[in-house]
């Protein structure tokens, strides 16, 4: 199965990107997802469902332990081979 995360984690800070978005996007760049795309406002990556669930309780924990205070998270099943 292949699943796509979405998600953002605050508080935000437009001026630079704060300490938990800094984990957040190391974690999932390190991830063995593919289709990671990265942005101030959100963030997608897709992969096996095993990668993308290990990537999002390392995530979790990470972002949380960096001072987020809030994460939101989507995870949707997509079909093999497509968006």
């Amino acid at each position: 199965m292949r699943l796509r995360v979405e998600f953002t984690t605050e508080p935000f800070d437009l001026d630079e990107a704060p300490g938990h978005a800094v984990a957040a996007r190391e974690v999932i760049e390190a991830a063995d997802l593919d289709a990671v795309d990265v942005g101030p406002f959100g963030n997608t990556a897709e992969g096996g469902s095993d990668a993308v669930l290990a990537a999002v309780d390392a995530l979790l924990r990470k972002s949380l332990g960096a001072g987020a205070t809030r994460i939101t998270l989507q995870v949707n099943v997509i079909e093999e081979g497509g968006a």
